[in-house]
């Protein structure tokens, strides 16, 4: 079922796709705002424990909870070019991080501006300096919170446009740097399990969920914004790149990594074009879906061609499923994280393949012991002398095997590695035929961008010998 009154729009996938010309009379302004390294469980809205996003959480209470929402890749240039192009990492051309789709991959950007919206990006929407690729109308690349205050809010005061606006907003706030002071409590404040627990981890934790705080007054600030400036019947999305930048959670494919936030709201809208408020789903969806979903949401014609699909009946309540696979790929980080990975993840199962598991899996946190928000790994590499738990944990930080299989209903962390177990072979065989199945079908050459690191080279990159001593 799609719903009437938002928008009509379809989008060029490559030369020769038609755009479908937009039903002036239909167009409502569109709000999406994109927040940087957050990770979903560190958000009240679902389950964080250890501060209270309430912004976030009155937007929940709008509109819909996806609890199972998928970037396509978890860095951030190559998941917010998957996001604009609607199509995954090999087919759009940004496949590692720092990189840009190709030219003649169509923008959304443009199709919003053929359609007859103004377009806007302020802060962190695309990566680095490319909004001026995505041809947006305006755009504003100062990230920081306190600039966003003045530039958003200038803009809206004083914008005479009379064309609908799709406005864009990505804050750069939770990523790194962290500030050197936090209100959260780091000696009272839970721990994710697959952390070490050391004093200066728990510090930065504290002062990473300041930013997450510091975010969400932000979003509670934009809100009233939009509800002063732009139309009563806006839809609101508010999403996250990926997770958030600590071991096993950016730059891999555990769910830390890879399950981000989103929340679809349209509290103004007619009845019958309301999403449900306080409605959750579990419904597994991918952000290559949400480009699509918007084209659907409008009663316009999806184009062949996209790797995302569109999850509007879920929206509207009438299914209650979506994918039953979500495909993922990490190609690295340029020379900080030069690892390759591609997973496929059901209901229940995980599998990760790893083609180079003589690779040395390092990024910015291990390589970079001077960066004041990865101090505490230091911490991790002395525990790890004489601590069994400690070194396990970092050698299971910097040496990945080919392949990992995780019982996701039994273990959500992914602490246990089932690859290899007699009894889930045919489970293990069925998914590695899937995925390299799809990886033929996207194109996806495994190209490794860099010289790597090795793993039984630990003198050219471990800071310091970390293994416990005999």
């Amino acid at each position: 079922m799609a719903f009437s009154g938002l928008l009509c729009l379809a989008v060029i996938v490559s030369p020769g796709v038609a755009v479908y010309a937009a039903d002036e009379q239909r167009l409502h302004d569109i709000v999406e705002f994109l927040a940087d390294d957050l990770s979903a469980a560190d958000v009240s809205a679902y389950g964080g424990e250890n501060i209270q996003t309430p912004a976030i959480d009155e937007l929940a209470a709008d509109g819909m909870l996806f609890e199972r929402a998928f970037v396509a890749s978890p860095s951030c240039a190559v998941s917010r070019a998957a996001l604009l192009t609607g199509l995954m990492p090999a087919k759009n051309g940004a496949e590692e991080n720092h990189t840009y789709p190709r030219e003649d991959v169509f923008r959304l950007p443009v199709v919003l501006n053929e359609m007859g919206y103004q377009t806007a990006a302020f802060g962190k929407v695309a990566h680095s300096n490319s909004a001026r690729d995505y041809h947006f109308d305006t755009y504003n690349l100062k990230k920081e919170i306190p600039e966003l205050q003045v530039t958003v809010r200038e803009f809206l005061e004083s914008r005479n446009d009379a064309r609908p606006l799709a406005l864009f907003v990505g804050t750069s706030d939770p990523h790194v740097a962290w500030p050197s002071e936090s209100s959260v409590d780091p000696v009272e404040m839970s721990m994710p399990e697959q952390l070490l627990d050391t004093p200066r981890t728990r510090v930065q934790r504290s002062r990473y969920l300041q930013e997450v705080k510091n975010l969400d007054a932000y979003f509670g600030e934009l809100r009233q914004l939009a509800e002063t400036h732009l139309s009563q019947d806006s839809l609101f999305v508010f999403s996250s790149d990926h997770g958030a930048q600590f071991p096993f959670g950016k730059w891999t494919l555990y769910d830390e990594g890879i399950r981000v936030p989103l929340i679809v709201a349209r509290p103004g809208a007619a009845e019958h074009d309301k999403i449900a408020p306080g409605s959750t789903t579990d419904a597994m969806v991918s952000w290559v879906d949400i480009l699509p979903t918007l084209i659907d949401v409008a009663g316009g014609e999806v184009p062949e061609g996209l790797d995302g699909r569109s999850f509007a009946d879920v929206l509207t309540g009438d299914v209650q499923e979506h994918r039953d696979r979500i495909f993922t790929t990490h190609s690295g980080d340029r020379m900080m994280n030069v690892f390759l990975s591609r997973s496929v993840r059901t209901d229940r199962y995980k599998l990760i393949w790893n083609p180079h598991p003589e690779f040395a899996f390092t990024t910015h946190i291990d390589l970079l012991l001077r960066e004041t928000s990865g101090d505490y790994f230091k911490e991790w590499i002395e525990a790890a002398k004489t601590d069994d738990r400690a070194a396990k944990i970092l050698a299971r930080y910097y040496g990945r095997p080919k392949y990992e299989l995780y019982d996701l209903e039994n273990d959500p962390n992914e602490l246990d590695n089932l690859a290899g177990r007699e009894e889930l072979s045919s489970v293990q065989r069925e998914l590695t035929e899937e995925l390299s199945d799809w990886i033929e079908s996207q194109g996806d050459e495994l190209t490794v961008f860099h010289k790597p690191l090795l793993l039984d080279e630990p003198e050219s990159w471990v800071p310091r010998k970390f293994f416990r001593k005999k």
